[in-house]
């Protein structure tokens, strides 16, 4: 039975997967700031802090489409339920890692567990209330889960500095244990009639991705030795094997027919490129401010909360503008402000003041990304048949954190920041490089968005929020509830990182 809005109930629902999604959500934002932290504690040297973040993205890209789907054919709480105590479960480990590697282990399963959580938080909202009280619903958790987004990097900073970068960690459990006991009163649904879980496809892209990605880290600090090629090989062999099972498989979780559609697969190249910038620079500037700047890890954490809050202000109004006046002129303006920004970024050195050099920066690619986030997502669900929305706007998110796991790898190796200069302090002139690259692929989007995406139709005429009219894709649909953290607009913002 569907649930009324204001009852007992409806709070509960919203209890559990405001904090299901919101854990999700904080452990992607509070982790960085933490890393110059765990690299002295553990002993870590520069891979070791880059599988810190890679380990949790790489299985969370993987699963991200069928960890959807599996709660549309098992119970939608019940994976949900079981995606929060597997998170929780792997928060403790995480926190009591004595070494880098038990680190990055327990974030590839923790990884999994976020699967199941990002997706199944929003189906299970929408699948408990009744629909004329889903739009508020669904706005209320969005409001409350992006609190999460936005002091992510500030509580990572104090948790970090005043306590101990175990804490950041340690401070899921509780917020899972109450969220696990307020899912206990969400009505099971289901939908078995949507298809398996492509769970072999799964497997081979957290295989390719991982042995690619295996192949870059290692390369950075020893160049193309045996192990990197090796790791190489069988990364793209895995991607091969990839593609291979979503092209014959009836069901895929990643429809290939999808990308004939030009604004589809414009739209998806440029949240590659916007994510890649925003990834890499989430990563190397908190290393920059605070192994090179000296800076303290709740400083480098409260520099970043600009960011968050120019986002959550600026996309509903850019949602709302890209829906009059046509996504193209935002997709096409926003990537070149944040390609801006990581250039400005990318000329922080030693001595740099937060006013006159970091904020600048801070300001324009937080402004940026409040022009781009929003009109990114409506595009690439408005770009195909209605029915194929929901796994549009998945493969949008899926794409959106491969940007960041490819970041994370590829940039220190464009930059040559290595180990060694991390320790020395001596990282800066590797930064500016690295930090350039991720403007410059940025602003490839912008010209992939002008170059992909049709001005705005006249008023009254055929062609959603300015993007070409597709013919329709090939591809079986299957539905698959989108996961940004704060919708605005049509579909609203993704967070950082």
């Amino acid at each position: 039975m569907a649930i009324a809005a204001g009852t007992r109930e409806a709070r509960l629902v919203l209890l559990a997967t405001v904090l299901g999604s919101g854990v999700a959500f904080l452990d992607s934002t509070v982790v960085n700031v933490a890393l110059p932290a765990i690299g002295r504690a553990l002993h870590a040297d520069l891979p070791d802090l880059q599988w810190t973040v890679d380990a949790y993205l790489l299985t969370l890209t993987a699963f991200l489409l069928p960890g959807g789907a599996l709660g549309d054919r098992l119970g939608r709480r019940r994976v949900f339920s079981v995606g929060l105590a597997a998170f929780g479960a792997t928060s403790i480990l995480c926190g009591l890692a004595p070494d880098p590697r038990w680190l990055a282990a327990t974030r590839l399963v923790q990884g999994v567990a976020g699967a199941l959580l990002v997706p199944g938080s929003l189906s299970v909202l929408r699948a408990s209330f009744r629909p004329e009280d889903e739009p508020a619903a669904v706005g209320t958790w969005a409001a409350l889960a992006s609190v999460s987004t936005a002091f992510g990097p500030l509580a990572g900073g104090w948790l970090a500095g005043a306590v101990s970068w175990r804490a950041i960690f340690f401070v899921n459990a509780p917020l899972v244990a109450a969220a696990l006991w307020a899912a206990r009163f969400v009505p099971e649904s289901r939908d078995p009639g949507r298809g398996r879980p492509d769970l072999l496809g799964a497997a081979l892209a957290a295989l390719g991705l991982g042995g690619v990605v295996l192949a870059l880290v290692g390369a950075a600090e020893s160049g193309l030795d045996r192990r990197a090629l090796a790791a190489g090989a069988v990364g793209i062999a895995g991607l091969a094997g990839f593609l291979s099972v979503e092209a014959l498989r009836r069901d895929p979780m990643l429809p290939l027919g999808l990308f004939r559609v030009r604004a589809f697969a414009g739209v998806n190249a440029t949240t590659l490129a916007v994510y890649f910038g925003l990834g890499g620079a989430m990563f190397l500037l908190v290393l920059q401010l605070q192994a090179g700047l000296g800076w303290t890890p709740l400083a480098s954490g409260a520099a970043l909360l600009p960011v968050t809050a120019l986002l959550t202000a600026l996309s509903p109004l850019a949602g709302r503008a890209a829906g009059a006046l046509g996504a193209r002129p935002f997709l096409a303006t926003g990537p070149l402000a944040i390609a801006a920004a990581l250039f400005l970024l990318g000329r922080i050195g030693p001595g740099a003041g937060y006013a006159a050099d970091v904020l600048p920066g801070i300001l324009l690619l937080g402004a940026g990304l409040g022009a781009t986030v929003a009109p990114l997502t409506s595009v690439a669900m408005g770009c195909v048949e209605p029915e194929r929305a929901g796994v549009a706007s998945g493969v949008n998110n899926a794409v959106a954190r491969l940007a960041g796991l490819l970041a994370v790898a590829v940039l220190p190796l464009a930059g040559g920041v290595t180990t060694a200069s991390l320790a020395h302090g001596a990282m800066t002139a590797g930064y500016g490089r690295a930090m350039t690259v991720a403007a410059a692929v940025t602003a490839a989007g912008a010209v992939v968005a002008l170059l992909t995406l049709r001005p705005a139709p006249a008023r009254g005429a055929a062609g959603p929020r300015g993007a070409a009219r597709p013919a329709p894709a090939r591809a079986p649909a299957r539905r698959t509830p989108p996961a940004p953290p704060a919708p605005a607009g049509p579909r609203g913002p993704r967070p950082p990182g």
